[in-house]
C-alpha cells in the first residue's frame, strides 16, 4: 500500500515592495512522502517570491512533466515554470521549450555546486532561463517553521526576502548564478 501525501495549510501574507504587491494567500500542500519539511518550505519561500493569483503549486516530486510551481494565462499558456532542486539538461531544455520564464531554485551547496559546474555550460543557449542558489546558512532553519496549519509572512524589499512565522524570522537573499540577457 502506497504511503498517502500529508495535507499542509498556509496563510501567506506577501508583502513585495520590489513588484508593488500585496496579498494574501491560503494555500494547501500535500507533502509527498519522499519529501522533507526543508523542500516544502523552500517551496512556500518561492512560492512567496512568485506570489500571483494564478500562481499556482504544481506537481514537482511527484511527477515529470510539471514543476514545483506554474502560473499560467487564461488559455492554459506556461507563462512562469517554477522548479526547485538539480533538474538535468533534458528537463531544463523542455521547461524552455514549453514556457515563456523558467526559474530553478536550487539549495544545498553539496550538491548544488557539482550540479552547476556540470551542467551551466549547457544552459547559455536559453534566453528565458534563470538560476538562483538559496544559501544554506539563509535557510537552515526553514524547516523549522513547517506545521501543519502556518500563518507566515514574507516580504521582499531589495531582492531581500524575509520569511517569518511570528516567532522565527529568516531572511534569504538568493545568489543568482544564470539570468536572462
Amino acid at each position: 500500500m502506497a504511503i498517502k501525501s500529508t495535507i499542509f495549510k498556509a496563510d501567506l501574507q506577501v508583502t513585495d515592495t520590489d513588484r508593488d504587491y500585496y496579498e494574501q494567500h491560503k494555500l494547501t500542500l500535500a507533502r509527498h512522502p519522499s519529501e522533507t519539511d526543508e523542500r516544502m518550505m523552500v517551496r512556500l519561500l518561492v512560492f512567496g517570491m512568485h506570489a500571483d493569483p494564478a500562481l499556482e503549486l504544481a506537481g514537482g516530486v511527484s511527477t515529470e512533466d510539471t514543476p514545483a510551481l506554474w502560473r499560467k494565462n487564461l488559455s492554459g499558456e506556461i507563462l512562469d515554470w517554477i522548479d526547485i532542486g538539480h533538474p538535468d539538461e533534458k528537463r531544463i531544455r523542455k521547461a524552455c521549450a514549453r514556457a515563456r520564464n523558467v526559474f530553478i531554485y536550487s539549495y544545498g551547496l553539496g550538491r548544488s555546486k557539482p550540479w552547476w559546474q556540470s551542467i551551466q555550460n549547457d544552459l547559455g543557449r536559453f534566453d528565458n532561463l534563470s538560476v538562483l542558489f538559496l544559501p544554506d546558512g539563509q535557510i537552515k532553519n526553514l524547516a523549522q517553521l513547517a506545521e501543519r496549519t502556518m500563518q507566515l509572512y514574507c516580504t521582499i524589499q531589495d531582492s531581500e526576502i524575509t520569511f517569518a512565522d511570528g516567532q522565527t524570522e529568516l531572511t534569504v537573499t538568493p545568489e543568482i548564478w544564470l539570468k536572462p540577457d
